[in-house]
């Protein structure tokens, strides 16, 4: 088994019309299409992953379901962690089998994602909730090239993840919501 490592930024933008002009723009290709994206963080009570800022997930991607193991980012310009992701045929039974287990769903939000590809670069555009972000995977100088190509500069960078962003919303806001969903108030 080869170590993967996930080398990521976002950027946040006013809509999804702005973001996915400004990637197109770049010359970036098309890689998936708009779909929704439901996750799930998961847990347990003894040992809990989230004591060492471990990330277990269970995403609903369109068509197709994911189990993920995110490591404990290391934040510097970018944030890097390891991440170990698999295609799983039933997403529903495995949180099931998870529930078992002892792990507990804690968190789900949602998101409709749009990818494109630039070389070694995946381009994402979230359009979540909470706002519009592109988020940038890949190699730190190709992160830098687009961010460059994006007419954006490092200090824009977003290092945080969902969650996170979605907790300061909620405070901004005085929202009261649990999950980051579009269906909730």
């Amino acid at each position: 088994m080869t170590e993967q490592i996930e080398r990521e930024i976002k950027l946040p933008y006013d809509s999804f019309a702005v973001a996915r002009r400004a990637v197109v723009d770049t010359g970036a290709r098309p890689f998936r299409p708009r779909r929704l994206q439901n996750d799930f963080l998961l847990d347990r009570e003894l040992t809990p992953l989230s004591a060492h800022l471990n990330i277990l997930r269970v995403r609903l991607d369109g068509d197709q379901s994911y189990v993920t193991f995110k490591g404990e980012p290391k934040l510097g310009i970018t944030k890097v962690r390891e991440e170990l992701e698999t295609l799983v045929g039933d997403a529903r039974t495995l949180l099931l089998l998870f529930e078992r287990l002892g792990f507990r769903i804690w968190f789900r939000y949602q998101k409709y994602r749009e990818e494109f590809r630039h070389g070694d670069l995946v381009i994402a555009i979230d359009e979540c909730p909470i706002g519009t972000f592109i988020e940038l995977e890949g190699p730190e100088s190709a992160i830098f090239t687009m961010t460059a190509a994006l007419n954006r500069r490092s200090t824009d960078f977003i290092l945080d993840s969902y969650l996170t962003l979605f907790r300061q919303h909620c405070l901004d806001t005085g929202s009261t919501t649990t999950h980051m969903l579009f269906n909730e108030p």
